[in-house]
């Protein structure tokens, strides 16, 4: 037997090992008709981008670790799976429920600056290359991992990035979603002869059901098993990533690397409806859906019936977006910096002031952003108050940052095309954890080094918010929803700006409409763009596109596609743990 063939029969052993110890639950009484897009149990589940991934959470749930143990893993087997969207060179943020101490935490290890001058400096000409170590901030995915599961984790770490390891060593079965990012991003992959010899092997783009070995990244993952964060942020690892860097065009040293902080954060929280909404803090983007669903639930929005047939509940949708939008845009930046007013931004008392500018909205204007100060200094009260939620801005309205421009060289398309992936996990003691975490374009930087991408996250920053040692702004958003203090629903996306509109639709729908997930997350949905623009996808009644147009709303025609969001949740139901992965997405849920 050649050592390709033993590597083959050794992971198709090792992915039927995977699934079958993680218990695939039989499919409901109306299974979709998808691989794993629906999945049940009562014991533990867990909901990802790429089934391998999900398998890998659900076995170290099997295992006897709890949420943080499985989220750890997931995370790092995504890493192996998932590269055009996340992976060790990403960064991102994850919100954690403690069932038993009623008790919700938040980490954010976006990507960011280091302290040398000229992270501060704009440079617009090497934006468009293939490789563009300048579009790289300093990598926090493993650092926030690590962070995680040494604060709540109860298995050892190396027990927990097995999978992740196995998977990278003895290879994966290629998805279409790799397949067409592969190819999809030709120019940026032949531009290092590592990356091109692993995802263009002979000068053809990965298919689906090949077989991807990465030796290096496992190698990698061992070495972090091993050593923990030190052998990541220092040493040779760290070595090779800065000088690859700094070859590219990067001003990060070594001591960027070893100097990284995660922001160990208060959630942001709202009470909303018969629930309160948990999500990330600035500056990750948890802010826009919370802000829209409450001004869904301020303006009675969910009278008005399913937006897949109603068109005044779709305009309804937009209305509700773009007002928050408005609002929440005008706020941005690392908040250690910058004033930004996420308490008032979030509070069901703004909400009700800024209600009516829905009704007033139509194609032709857009809307005034309206002043949330006044509700930031109202402490909380109930649930939020329990909670300690995000606090007040520790700066005012003078330290806001000035508007934004518009992108350096016509860069808003390439911002607009970022990449992302989100999972949820939710173990037998109802502990939950929400985390999205992305190398940002296909294929982040297009830097490659130890077996992974670096991300593009520096160039989220604009010339308003660019500096030294601070994290850069996301539209992320992991969300987990509580009723009293238990969980009922942790929920996240994928996709840049349709990242903050999926997760208010399929919340709406499930929480507000009475809707099962899986349609919630099924279901067609909307995407204000510029101008009079409403993306849309496929299956509205006539009726919903007839409104918009009335309304002064040039529908846009878009196929549901990894763009339009890639929303995984897992709600809970009469004690029921129901997982669903996006149909858009390659992903799965997986129950034990």
């Amino acid at each position: 037997m050649t050592t390709s063939s033993r590597l083959r029969s050794r992971a198709a052993v090792l992915g039927a090992l995977v699934l079958g110890a993680c218990g695939l639950q039989p499919p409901a009484a109306s299974p979709p008709p998808m691989y794993a897009k629906r999945a049940e149990s009562t014991r533990g589940m867990v909901t990802a981008s790429h089934a391998a991934a999900a398998a890998a959470g659900a076995t170290i749930l099997r295992e006897g670790g709890n949420a943080i143990d499985a989220a750890v893993a997931t995370a790092f087997a995504l890493a192996v799976v998932d590269p055009s969207q996340t992976g060790l060179g990403a960064g991102g943020g994850l919100l954690v429920w403690h069932h038993d101490a009623k008790r919700a935490d938040a980490l954010d290890f976006y990507a960011r600056t280091g302290a040398d001058s000229n992270w501060a400096r704009a440079d617009t000409a090497s934006m468009r290359r293939p490789i563009n170590g300048r579009a790289a901030g300093i990598p926090g995915a493993v650092a926030g991992l690590l962070e995680a599961h040494g604060r709540w984790g109860k298995l050892p770490l190396p027990q927990v990035m097995a999978p992740a390891i196995a998977l990278a060593r003895d290879g994966f079965i290629v998805s279409p979603l790799l397949a067409r990012t592969s190819e999809s991003s030709r120019a940026k992959l032949t531009a290092d002869s590592a990356a091109a010899a692993l995802f263009l092997p002979g000068g053809v783009a990965l298919r689906p059901g090949d077989r991807l070995v990465q030796s290096q990244l496992a190698q990698t993952l061992e070495t972090i098993a091993r050593g923990g964060r030190a052998a990541f942020y220092e040493g040779e690892l760290a070595e090779k990533a800065v000088a690859k860097m700094r070859a590219t065009g990067s001003p990060v040293t070594v001591a960027d690397f070893k100097d990284y902080p995660v922001a160990v954060t208060r959630p942001l929280c709202t009470p909303w409806l018969e629930y309160t909404l948990l999500s990330a803090g600035p500056p990750l983007g948890g802010a826009t859906p919370l802000a829209a669903l409450n001004l869904l639930a301020a303006s009675n929005a969910a009278a008005l019936g399913s937006p897949t047939t109603q068109g005044a509940a779709a305009v309804q949708i937009v209305g509700a977006i773009r007002v928050a939008e408005s609002d929440v845009g005008r706020f941005r930046g690392d908040p250690a910096y910058f004033g930004v007013p996420a308490r008032g931004l979030t509070s069901p008392s703004f909400a009700a002031k800024r209600a009516g500018a829905i009704a007033a909205l139509d194609g032709g204007n857009a809307p005034a952003a309206g002043d949330p100060w006044p509700d930031d200094a109202i402490a909380p009260t109930g649930a939020c108050a329990a909670l300690d939620g995000w606090g007040a801005s520790q700066l005012g309205a003078e330290k806001a940052s000035a508007p934004r421009g518009p992108r350096p060289n016509g860069d808003d398309d390439a911002w607009a095309g970022s990449n992302t992936t989100h999972f949820s996990v939710v173990d037998g003691e109802r502990n939950a954890v929400a985390m999205t975490f992305t190398v940002g374009v296909l294929f982040g930087s297009g830097v490659y080094v130890n077996g992974y991408f670096l991300n593009s996250g520096g160039s989220n920053f604009d010339n308003a918010t660019r500096g030294t040692n601070r994290y850069a702004s996301s539209t992320i958003n992991p969300t987990i929803i509580l009723k009293g203090n238990d969980v009922r629903m942790v929920v996240g996306a994928a996709g840049s700006q349709y990242i903050p509109t999926s997760t208010t639709q399929v919340t709406f729908r499930h929480l507000a409409l009475g809707e099962d997930p899986w349609l919630a997350i099924a279901s067609p949905r909307l995407q204000p763009a510029q101008g009079r623009t409403v993306e849309v996808e496929a299956g509205f009644a006539p009726e919903v596109y007839a409104m918009l147009r009335a309304k002064g709303y040039f529908p846009l025609s878009r196929v549901g596609d990894i763009m339009f969001g890639g929303v995984h949740a897992i709600a809970v139901m009469k004690g029921k743990l129901i997982g669903v992965a996006d149909p858009r997405r390659d992903g799965a849920a997986i129950g034990y």
